[in-house]
């Protein structure tokens, strides 16, 4: 069985009124290559007549974004004509690539009504073989993802991309990055399988789990050794978890706002690219959730 190799607390940085958590980057682990920044969003109640989330049109180029919508609703529009509102269940995973302008904003509906709110955003890296690939966008709602039992009967695994237990996931990754998030009941206990070699990324949205011996609160992130095929986690309450794997990349890293590349030119490039409408007109995304 993998072994913990560090527990990393989320540090608090709110955005306006929206409550927001990072476990990566933070203080001592900069990525789980090739995982490389999560926001946790929420869990909060918005009120009736509320102003929804503050992000605008913003570009990208370079890696993915996956956004997990565990609670509200997300619209997403973005420059290369892909639009759609996903909702409690759903999720969106878009490939950046050579270069986008998306905003993810609520939909008029939440802002009229309110409700509760919890999302997700994970970035994952691209080699740089695939730095500039032609950009996508995949949106999937809660009934399009597979469920399936684990911790006999005691859990639920939502699986996104990847196969697992003979089903295969709705989205297909361009580096065959593995990523669900588990539902588990309190006194469940799962042996996750998960081939050598592969770097594991596992972050506790709520509840108390027990990995690999080590007891963890939710709000953390787990490193987890790569020298072995499977670990254990038992859950001490209700526990929500956020569980992916990959290939590391191993290769030089670059990051400086909304880019991530393998160079400081590169990165210029980035900026003067965006600078020269490359990426699309930010002004046509700003009817984004109406």
């Amino acid at each position: 069985m993998r072994s913990v190799l560090a527990v990393h607390p989320a540090h608090r940085d709110d955005i306006a009124d929206l409550i927001t958590r990072r476990p990566l980057p933070g203080p001592d682990v900069e990525q789980v290559d090739p995982f490389l920044f999560l926001n946790h969003h929420g869990p909060q109640t918005y009120p009736p007549g509320n102003r929804g989330l503050p992000f605008g049109p913003h570009p990208h180029r370079g890696f993915e974004t996956v956004t997990f919508i565990l609670h509200g609703s997300l619209s997403h529009l973005d420059s290369g004509g892909h639009e759609s509102v996903i909702e409690a269940g759903g999720v969106q995973w878009m490939t950046a690539g050579s270069g986008l302008v998306h905003a993810e904003l609520s939909p008029e509906a939440f802002k009229r009504q309110g409700g509760p709110l919890e999302i997700l955003q994970l970035w994952v890296n691209l080699p740089p073989a695939l730095k500039m690939t032609e950009p996508r966008y995949t949106g999937v709602q809660k009934a399009d993802i597979p469920t399936l039992s684990i911790a006999a009967g005691n859990g639920t695994l939502h699986l996104i991309s990847g196969e697992f237990g003979g089903e295969t996931g709705p989205i297909k990754s361009l580096t065959e990055v593995f990523m669900s998030w588990v539902e588990l009941k309190a006194g469940a206990k799962a042996a996750l399988q998960v081939e050598k070699g592969r770097h594991v990324f596992l972050y506790v949205v709520a509840g108390r789990v027990d990995i690999a011996g080590t007891p963890v609160d939710k709000y953390h992130l787990v490193e987890l050794t790569d020298d072995e095929d499977s670990f254990v986690v038992g859950a001490a309450d209700d526990a929500v978890l956020l569980f992916g794997h990959a290939m590391p990349i191993d290769a030089p890293l670059v990051a400086h706002g909304p880019f991530v590349m393998n160079s400081e030119d590169e990165i210029r490039q980035a900026y003067a690219d965006y600078r020269a409408g490359k990426f699309g007109d930010p002004a046509k995304l700003i009817k984004a959730g109406d």
